[in-house]
């Protein structure tokens, strides 16, 4: 087993594609699990464009996730919700829907959600 590894977003393992254009999913593959780098296009909401890929009432990934750029809002099932910007570091519990605030596209890693996260 190598000490070190090295990876880079710029080619990654898969790349997962949203409905309607709205953005993709960049996934590496670790060892130790999938992280990834997702682009949301504004525009963008869960409930429009993953739900017809992931076949569920809400987003039912867990997510440990850090805000790169742009600004979402998370409404979880039971009407807490949350809006996240540049900086901010998430958690957040499967049962929710996510929607990109604003006219730039929003960019955020994820070290927990994303192994099936808009899986074909």
């Amino acid at each position: 087993m190598a000490g070190l590894t090295r990876k880079n977003f710029d080619s990654p393992d898969e790349v997962r594609p949203f409905e309607e254009d709205k953005g993709r999913l960049q996934l590496i593959t670790f060892e130790k699990g999938p992280v990834g780098r997702a682009i949301f296009e504004p525009g963008w909401q869960w409930s429009k464009h993953v739900k017809p890929i992931a076949r569920t009432g809400s987003c039912e990934a867990a997510h440990i996730r850090y805000f790169v750029s742009g600004h979402m809002k998370i409404v979880m099932d039971d009407g807490e919700e949350m809006e996240f910007g540049p900086g901010d570091l998430m958690t957040a519990e499967p049962g929710h829907d996510a929607w990109v605030v604003g006219d730039e596209p929003c960019v955020v890693i994820d070290w927990q959600g994303y192994g099936d996260y808009a899986k074909r």
